[in-house]
């Protein structure tokens, strides 16, 4: 069984309070726009870090990262990009991998809103943690956790970071 942590649009920030929940899990998903910085490198030393790189990552992210990553976590098929649509609105190269990988796990960000919804036209979880960084429109930071064992996907909870302007001190 692993916990995991899923971000996105993190956009250079990375504080204490993210710090302590993803202490506690097994694996951080980011689905994109980490950016890049001390706190940012402090995520990806310190801890086992699956990515993908959004629109604002520069060389040192898309070095490390794809842009579509496929992986599996136990026998969870997964599928990560950072600018994918939703379900019945997929850009076509998602539509595509999701049709041919068949994953039971769709994650994408970039829009900075937080939606979690089964596809059941492609039979996938498609989750959007919404944006944990401060950068952006959106009120609140978000990030999601969940649990996998098998093939088994459970206790999925949404992580409220705080308001956006109430920010707490950056790590390091």
């Amino acid at each position: 069984m692993k916990k995991i942590a899923i971000i996105s649009d993190t956009h250079n920030f990375f504080d204490e309070q993210m710090n302590k929940i993803i202490k506690i899990c097994d694996e951080v998903w980011h689905a994109g726009d980490f950016g890049y910085s001390d706190q940012i490198e402090f995520l990806i030393h310190n801890y086992t870090v699956y990515g993908v790189y959004g629109n604002i990552d520069g060389p040192k992210i898309r070095k490390r990262y794809p842009k579509i990553n496929k992986f599996k976590c136990e026998n969870t098929k997964i599928l990560m990009t950072h600018i994918g649509g939703y379900p019945k609105k997929y850009k076509r190269e998602i539509k595509l991998e999701i049709q041919s990988y068949k994953p039971d796990i769709y994650i994408c960000g970039h829009s900075h809103i937080l939606k979690v919804m089964y596809d059941k036209n492609h039979n996938v979880l498609h989750i959007n943690p919404g944006a944990a960084g401060r950068e952006g429109f959106h009120q609140v930071r978000t990030m999601v956790l969940l649990k996998i064992d098998g093939n088994k996907i459970f206790d999925l909870e949404v992580v409220e970071l705080g308001k956006r302007q109430n920010l707490s001190q950056p790590i390091n």
